[in-house]
């Protein structure tokens, strides 16, 4: 069976096509699911699906980037992110792409996650882009200061970075997953990053409704097509789809607090 890590369900919901993107999920066996959350309104819809959902779909809260400098309820933060639905703390993390001159805001909130995250010792869901070296630096004060077990300190997801990046995060302790940007013909640098992660660091995802993978380009992403993603990663790795579904299915259990795989 199929972890798909990283889903936003919001247009889902709001559109109606919940219970049939879930069908289609499981044809493609994808049996468990991670519901993002990172704004006040995602936050609630994770814990909401989570409860629907037992054990088919898990929650994750936080706040992310785009929210740096508004006006936010961590009260509210916490206490989600104590309940037994939630999992995980994110997405959170850095961005300096679309907004480098909000970087000094971006790092106070990244910082006010990653300690709610150590809080309530939950891994984090973190994103990253043109920021390589401040997110590598408070990744390690956090991972310094991890009280838990320190293969759940978090992942670095829809990984598209270099390898040296690569090795300081597995160096860290952090997993790292791929979306279906690994099957994008302009990929090849990132594929040559995914055939170095070590089996037991290595999670899969969408990013639903974002990034569809091939052969679904176009079109919107869903969970399903976490089998395409999964597909070419096995063939990139020179193994089968079966034992990369069972490997990245244990490391996203083992992450997430979860039961062992069946």
């Amino acid at each position: 069976m199929f972890f798909d890590t990283h889903v936003h369900f919001d247009d889902f919901a709001a559109d109606g096509s919940l219970a049939a993107l879930l069908d289609r999920a499981e044809v493609s066996k994808v049996w468990k699911l991670l519901a993002v959350g990172g704004s006040p309104e995602a936050n609630e819809l994770s814990v909401r699906l989570a409860l629907e959902f037992p054990g088919r779909i898990f929650g994750s809260v936080g706040y992310d980037r785009g929210l740096a400098g508004e006006p936010l309820d961590f009260a509210a933060l916490r206490e989600q992110a104590a309940r037994p639905e939630t999992v995980a703390i994110g997405e959170t993390g850095l961005d300096y792409f679309y907004e480098p001159e909000k970087a000094k805001e971006q790092k106070a909130l990244f910082f006010q996650c990653l300690e709610i995250a150590a809080e309530v010792q939950k891994p984090v869901i973190i994103h990253t882009r043109d920021a390589d070296d401040d997110t590598l630096g408070m990744l390690a004060d956090f991972s310094k200061g991890w009280k838990g077990d320190p293969s759940r300190l978090g992942v670095l997801h829809c990984f598209t970075r270099d390898q040296p990046f690569a090795r300081e995060l597995l160096d860290l302790g952090f997993h790292i997953s791929f979306s279906g940007i690994v099957t994008f013909a302009n990929a090849d640098p990132l594929r040559a990053v995914a055939k170095f992660i070590p089996e037991d660091r290595l999670l899969i995802e969408t990013d639903s409704p974002y990034l569809a993978p091939v052969p679904h380009r176009g079109k919107r992403c869903e969970p399903a097509f976490v089998a395409d993603t999964a597909k070419r990663l096995a063939e990139l790795r020179g193994g089968t789809v079966e034992s990369l579904a069972m490997a990245t299915t244990n490391n996203a259990l083992n992450l997430f607090g979860l039961e062992e795989a069946p």
